[in-house]
């Protein structure tokens, strides 16, 4: 990866310089969950529920986002899916083989099939979602024999400061109604 690719929170074009993450290496999960967890932390800033979603090849971060359905009214504005979509521009194209998806909390439906599109290879998270989880807690897409890819799955990294992160968030929301 040069020093200049990666992609910005601002739009289509810009570049987000590699101090924002972009081509830091991790060494383990937790590190991964850790950067992930960052920038769930960033949704805030706009009234965005806090998740997060980091993409690792190689040992190397090619992407990060945290969710921007408020920010830009687009309903598909997941962390997961900007965070894929932007790891394709940053490797040239839309097979993620090789690359791990962190993300702060369980896909939904809509996520878990991103992943499957993109083959990415694995699959981290930290909180379980019973209300929407599509990766073990309503269902596991991930794992179902009869769609054309099951990447490996590991739930509850870091689920405790994940699980505080919506916690606090949805306080805040209650109290402010």
């Amino acid at each position: 990866m040069h020093q200049d690719e990666g992609v910005s929170h601002e739009g289509e074009g810009a570049v987000r310089a590699v101090d924002d993450g972009l081509g830091q290496g991790v060494r383990s999960d937790e590190e991964a969950m850790e950067i992930a967890l960052a920038e769930a932390a960033l949704a805030g800033e706009h009234a965005d529920v806090p998740i997060g979603a980091v993409v690792v090849r190689s040992g190397v971060v090619v992407a990060r986002r945290h969710n921007e359905r408020e920010r830009t009214g687009d309903p598909t504005a997941h962390a997961e899916v900007l965070a894929l979509r932007d790891a394709a521009r940053v490797v040239g194209g839309w097979r993620l083989g090789g690359c791990t998806l962190y993300t702060t909390v369980e896909p939904c439906p809509m996520c878990a099939g991103a992943v499957l599109a993109a083959r990415v290879e694995r699959v981290v998270f930290a909180a379980a979602d019973p209300k929407a989880g599509a990766c073990g807690s309503l269902y596991n897409l991930l794992a179902d024999p009869r769609l054309n890819h099951e990447p490996e799955l590991l739930a509850g990294v870091l689920a405790g400061p994940a699980a505080s992160l919506l916690e606090a968030f949805f306080a805040t929301r209650r109290t402010s109604r």
